[in-house]
């Protein structure tokens, strides 16, 4: 339902601040600076991205394991920040460019992954097990017919 609502609002906004914006700096230029921010996202991303990626090689080489998980959210972070400033928009650009400054970018991920350890140990038991799984019972007795082909 979130993600419904963002596909919808997101959208609207963008459309209401590049006319806002369009009608006062002219429409040229609002394409112009829509243009310019993504070709400088691109490029900051390509340079962040190759940072990160050589981060994880290091890690990786010299057995720091610890280091690992958050290269690889730092990369998915990136990820979602490239498509953000691909996306037309300065709203989009906005938070696409905060994501790609390191200190913003590992302060948001530190912050998720302890909201997302607080969330998990406040959870009860019962509410951890999948709908796939089910109560611990007895043993289940299957019944059927055995039967031997000796030669």
């Amino acid at each position: 339902m979130q993600i419904l609502l963002l596909l919808i609002v997101v959208p609207m906004v963008e459309i209401w601040l590049l006319l806002q914006i369009g009608d006062e700096i002219g429409g040229l230029t609002t394409f112009g600076l829509v243009i310019a921010t993504a070709l400088l996202g691109v490029v900051l991303l390509r340079q962040q991205g190759l940072m990160t990626l050589q981060r994880l090689r290091s890690a990786a080489q010299s057995g720091a394991v610890a280091e690992l998980p958050l290269a690889l959210l730092e990369g998915v972070v990136l990820l979602i920040s490239g498509v953000l400033l691909l996306t037309p928009g300065f709203v989009t650009d906005t938070i696409g460019l905060l994501l790609l400054l390191p200190p913003l970018r590992r302060a948001l991920i530190l912050g998720l992954l302890q909201r997302a350890l607080k969330r998990r140990s406040t959870r009860p038991a019962s509410a951890s097990r999948t709908s796939h799984q089910r109560p611990p019972s007895r043993p289940q007795t299957l019944e059927g017919e055995f039967r031997r082909d000796d030669d």
